[in-house]
Order: structure tokens, then C-alpha cells, then sequence
């Protein structure tokens, strides 16, 4: 039996994993200027260093998820750090935009490995209840905590070399490896029961969520039969995947696991959360240092207070959802979401530091209310066997948004006209629209906290 100490050891390092990862996003939102000004990169090209990352990661979640479900949880968590580490090195060498971009989409799919498999680790050492909700929402922390505070890290590193916000992670992403090699526990050796790996199934549905991203960044200046064509062929890529499901014995994505309806709202909710968040960070990042002037320094340490989501996230969040239930708690993060974005929709050419700050904790607030309560919506009821694909699918959700989230917002500064004013304010509506539409969603959801009836091992039921 495992020690209670050993048990939260091993959630620091999971949680620190994830953590990087989230963090990982964050540090290039600040680094990106500088990554412009030394590469020659336009602004779509630039959200392309942010968008290849998330692409990686969401095509290849649902892969990874049933990966660490067939092949081993540890394994797979061991295997992609590794692969992490290497391609984040690449990143910093990197001399060419191309390079970089493809440095950043091996990176993502490594990161699709890592983060069902550590999430599953998690879910299946605490028993569901009380403890498991208390270990997923110290993990789900992590990583909001990663997504905010980056911001710092990341103006540090890019006032001495952008190419660190690349190199440190290696750093720490190696120490997390020599520490999940002694506390990961050794699991029984995977009975392959007839089934494979989905690989049609994983390229028709990256296909589609590349395409579409292609159309909505390329829809200002495109023509719009080519912009038709695109969304075309990422329908049909979309529709590919489900006949490749439907007809697959060993399924990439269970069609049925579907049919929850609690399940699909908190993945929604998780979409319009990062893709709102990605998007605001991407305009404000490029207003305070492109417009404003402020040294890459500058703005991480004026977007560090988002990161008392860190802090909320393990301690206040978990008792607000023992008392008001975990639908109610997210609502409410949403509803500060949509306060902050609107307090922001004015935003002027000389506004102060102050003037900012009440929004920007807001935004830490409602980030550090919803993503964890989202966590646990996503994967409360699923049977073990399919906790890998559960934390698949809501890692997908996650990724997805935030690569559709930043696509709307950079077309709508190129219609815009590019990096100006008016341009920020017309791509901060994105954010705020993604936000209300997150809490009217989940409002629809706010009257049960569990589900009615437990849900069946989903291995044993039929699709």
C-alpha cells in the first residue's frame, strides 16, 4: 500500500508537469514580439508559433489518452517527457520560423501524451470522492496556475534571449523526469486485448482542426471561394473521422461516451474558457508591448496577478464546491470572465496600470473558479477503464480552444488592419463573447452538482 506522503509526492510531480505545460503556452505570449522581430514573422505567421502547439496537442490527445489506457500509464507519461524535453531544445535553436513552428507541433503531440496520462495517474490512485476531487483540483490549479503566471517567467527569460523560454523548460522538465521515474508506481504489464491505435481516426480529426484554424486566419484576405473550400474540407475531414469511428473495432474516440450530456457541456465549457483566455493574452501581450512600448519584463510582471488563480485554485475553489456544487461554481467563474473582458473593451492608448489591475484580477479569479470544477465535470462518473480517454477528450476541448480562440482574434486584427487600436478593442469582443456564451452554457447545467445515476464502466457499455 502506498504511503499518504508518496501518494502527494507523486501529485506534485504530475502537477508540476502540467504546470510546464500550461506554462510552456504562457511564456511564448510574452516572447512573442521578439520572436517577430528576429524571424521577420507577420501576425498570422506569429500566432502560428502558439497555434502549431495546441494543434499538436489536441489532434493527438484522444491517441494519447488511449495510449496510457493500453500501454501504460507510466510509461507513456516517461516516454513523451522525453520527447518534450528534446523538441523544446529544438525550439530554442531554432533560426528559421518553419523550424520553429514544426519544433512547437512535436512538443504539442508530446504534450498529448503526457497530460491524459498524467491526469489518468491521478483519477486512478484517489478513490472517487472527496480526495480525488480535492487531488484534480490541486492538478487543475497547476495548470491554470501555469497559463497565468507564465507571463513572468517568460518576460525574465525573453529580456536575456527569447530562445530561453525554450531552454528552461528543458531544465525543468528533466528534474520532473528524474522525480516521475522514482514515484510513479510500476503498473501490472497491459494485456493488449486485440485492440490497436486509431491512427486514420487521429489524422482525419487533426486535419479538420487544422483546416478550419487555416480558414479562420486566412478568412480577411482570402478569397471567399478558397476560405469555402478550406471549411469544406475540414467537414469532410470531420466527417471522415466519425465514419472511421463507427466502422473502427478499436475507436480513437467511443462514439458513446458521447451521449452524456454533462460530459459534452463541460468540454464546450472548457473550449470558450482557454480559447477566451489565449485570445485576451495574444492581444493584450501585443498592445502593451507593441503599441505601449513596455519592455518584455514589463508586461509579465503587470500580468502576474492573474496568477492568484494559483493560489484560489487548491484552497478557496474547493470548498465553494463542497458548498454550492460544482455547475454553480463554474457559472460564477465565467460570470467574472465576462465582467473582466467588458471592463476591458474600452481600453485606451494611456491607460494606467491601475486602471487595469481590478479586471486582470477578475480574470485571475474566474479562471481559478472554472477550470477546476470543469476538470472534475469532465471526468466525474466515467468508468476507470476510459479515464484516459475522458481526460483525452477534455484535454482536446482545452487545446482546440485555444487554437480556434487565438485564429478568430488574429483574423480579426488583420481585418482590422493589423496591431492597432481599434483593432485590439474589435479582437477583445472575442474573449468577452466566449466568456457569456461559457456561462450561459453552463447555467443550463447548474440544477444537478453530480450525476443522477453513476455511470457504467463505459468499457462494458456499447457504443
Amino acid at each position: 500500500m502506498t504511503s499518504p506522503s508518496r501518494t502527494w509526492g507523486l501529485l506534485a510531480v504530475l502537477s508540476g508537469a502540467i504546470f510546464l505545460e500550461g506554462i510552456d503556452v504562457s511564456m511564448m505570449g510574452v516572447a512573442l514580439p521578439s520572436m517577430r522581430a528576429e524571424l521577420g514573422l507577420s501576425t498570422p505567421e506569429l500566432q502560428w508559433v502558439v497555434s502549431a502547439y495546441v494543434l499538436g496537442y489536441g489532434g493527438f490527445v484522444l491517441l494519447g489518452g488511449r495510449a496510457a489506457d493500453l500501454l501504460g500509464r507510466r510509461r507513456m507519461f516517461l516516454l513523451w517527457l522525453v520527447v518534450f524535453v528534446a523538441f523544446s531544445g529544438l525550439g530554442g535553436l531554432a533560426t528559421e520560423g518553419w523550424v520553429l513552428v514544426l519544433a512547437r507541433f512535436v512538443t504539442g503531440v508530446a504534450a498529448a501524451f503526457l497530460a491524459p496520462a498524467g491526469l489518468s495517474i491521478i483519477t486512478t490512485t484517489f478513490a472517487e470522492g472527496r480526495a480525488r476531487e480535492r487531488a484534480v483540483l490541486v492538478y487543475a490549479g497547476a495548470a491554470a496556475g501555469g497559463f497565468s503566471l507564465g507571463m513572468v517567467p517568460g518576460g525574465l527569460l525573453t529580456a536575456v534571449d527569447w530562445r530561453w523560454v525554450f531552454f528552461a523548460p528543458v531544465v525543468v522538465a528533466t528534474l520532473l523526469l528524474v522525480a516521475a521515474a522514482a514515484l510513479i508506481p510500476r503498473e501490472p504489464r497491459v494485456t493488449r486485448r486485440g485492440g490497436g491505435f486509431d491512427v486514420p481516426g487521429t489524422a482525419t480529426l487533426t486535419g479538420a482542426m487544422l483546416l478550419l484554424v487555416v480558414s479562420v486566419v486566412r478568412a480577411p484576405e482570402a478569397p471567399l471561394a478558397v476560405t469555402a473550400a478550406t471549411l469544406l474540407a475540414s467537414a469532410g475531414f470531420l466527417a471522415a473521422f466519425v465514419v472511421v469511428q463507427r466502422r473502427s473495432a478499436t475507436p480513437l474516440l467511443r462514439l458513446g461516451i458521447l451521449r452524456s450530456a454533462a460530459l459534452l457541456r463541460a468540454n464546450a465549457g472548457a473550449l470558450l474558457l482557454v480559447g477566451g483566455f489565449v485570445g485576451f493574452q495574444f492581444v493584450l501581450v501585443l498592445y502593451l508591448q507593441e503599441l505601449r512600448g513596455w519592455s518584455e519584463i514589463e508586461t509579465g510582471l503587470a500580468l502576474a496577478v492573474i496568477g492568484i488563480d494559483s493560489i484560489l485554485a487548491p484552497t478557496l475553489t474547493p470548498k465553494l464546491v463542497q458548498r454550492f456544487g460544482t455547475p454553480r461554481v463554474i457559472v460564477g467563474g465565467f460570470a467574472f470572465l465576462t465582467a473582466a473582458y467588458l471592463a476591458f473593451l474600452p481600453l485606451g492608448a494611456d491607460w494606467s496600470y491601475l486602471t487595469m489591475l481590478p479586471a486582470l484580477l477578475l480574470i485571475g479569479l474566474g479562471f481559478a473558479l472554472a477550470y477546476g470544477p470543469l476538470t472534475i465535470a469532465a471526468t466525474e462518473g466515467v468508468g476507470e477503464r476510459e479515464q484516459g480517454l475522458a481526460s483525452g477528450i477534455l484535454t482536446m476541448s482545452f487545446q482546440f480552444g485555444a487554437a480556434i480562440g487565438l485564429a478568430i482574434v488574429t483574423a480579426v486584427l488583420v481585418a482590422t488592419d493589423g496591431p492597432a487600436l481599434a483593432g485590439f478593442r474589435a479582437g477583445l469582443i472575442v474573449p468577452l463573447v466566449a466568456a457569456a456564451l461559457g456561462g450561459l452554457l453552463m447555467a443550463t447545467g447548474r440544477r444537478r452538482t453530480r450525476p443522477a445515476v453513476p455511470v457504467r464502466d463505459e468499457a462494458t457499455a456499447s457504443a
